[in-house]
């Protein structure tokens, strides 16, 4: 299993605390979250449990390397973490865009499963030239 606290200080700077008040918050030192955000020490369970709950996150988004990309070879890739704006607006990835071929003016149908907790997204002009395609074999 792959552990990394990189993003401890992302997650602590988009919850607008200081180191301070993130310790007081979670019950431990200063001192300890600033060694965790240095990589001189690693928190411990308890402390990894508080603060995906603070964060409102799982403890295996919070220690397992998903924020960054992966291509698994048969065309799956995780690209990374995308915050949500008070606009509901985000940036996707430039290797995303890239990979895609999405650029600025494009239009993206977003897709959602509510059981499953999913949101997808998919470039409209591949979807509208399937259908066509499609709607074009069984004419003929």
């Amino acid at each position: 299993m792959s552990i990394d606290f990189s993003r401890l200080k992302m997650y602590r700077t988009h919850s607008g605390l200081t180191q301070e008040q993130l310790a007081e918050k979670i019950g431990v030192s200063r001192q300890a979250v600033a060694k965790w955000e240095r990589g001189d020490a690693m928190p411990d369970l308890d402390s990894c449990i508080r603060l995906a709950e603070l964060y409102g996150i799982t403890v295996d988004l919070l220690v397992r390397d998903i924020g960054k990309e992966v291509h698994y070879g048969d065309g799956k890739h995780v690209f990374g973490l995308a915050k949500v704006n008070s606009k509901g607006q985000f940036t996707l990835p430039a290797n995303c865009r890239s990979v895609f071929g999405i650029s600025p003016g494009d239009t993206l149908l977003v897709l959602g499963d509510e059981d499953k907790g999913g949101i997808a997204l998919v470039k409209v002009g591949g979807v509208i030239k399937t259908v066509e395609s499609l709607l074009g074999r069984k004419k003929e």
